[in-house]
């Protein structure tokens, strides 16, 4: 069952537009969004972050101290997630659920805080435009916290779930209210 789940968002679909027909696969198009989340270089750094916190406080306790405590806090917590990221990209993508922040266009404190906030369990529909559930992103949490019940005896699932998507909102607060990030164009020397 695992191994379906790594494996989904990177197979490739029949071609959903008829016009399409002569080429019968194309690749999914959350592959690169799924990739980036799972294995980016922010991905990985929150992953190695929380379990350097962890290994700090010693949770769980029975995993102990030293190098082979912080490799099974590392694993569980990569392990937690690649679920996480893969069930919420294998269910966003029929559900055309944008996975992206978007910045709020409304000026003042409180309505942007309200939008980074409901962002955190509502999108926009990517074919409508239309607001809608994150259905996706509700359900990774919700497979995280079962296989963090799973790995680690002891941990809530439901408060693993919490905890992520509070996490989320979190970043969606810091996305809101942090610099922007523009990317350097290359110079061309003449």
């Amino acid at each position: 069952m695992l191994a379906f789940l790594f494996v989904l968002p990177i197979t490739t679909v029949p071609a959903a537009n008829p016009a399409n027909a002569a080429n019968s696969e194309t690749r999914h198009p959350y592959r690169k969004h799924w990739r980036h989340a799972t294995v980016g270089r922010s991905a990985l750094a929150g992953v190695g972050a929380r379990a350097g916190a962890a290994h700090v406080l010693r949770r769980p306790s029975k995993w102990g101290g030293g190098g082979a405590g912080f490799g099974k806090r590392l694993g569980a917590g990569m392990a937690t997630h690649a679920v996480a990221t893969t069930v919420e990209h294998a269910v966003a993508a029929p559900l055309h659920e944008d996975l992206n922040y978007h910045r709020s266009t409304k000026k003042g404190f409180a309505p942007r805080l309200e939008h980074a906030l409901t962002s955190t369990v509502v999108t926009h529909n990517t074919k409508t435009g239309k607001r809608t559930p994150a259905v996706g992103r509700i359900s990774g949490h919700a497979a995280a916290g079962a296989v963090s019940q799973g790995l680690i005896v002891g941990a809530g699932g439901a408060s693993t779930a919490g905890v992520g998507l509070a996490a989320d909102a979190g970043a969606n607060v810091v996305r809101e209210f942090g610099p922007r990030h523009h990317r350097r164009r290359p110079s061309h020397s003449r």
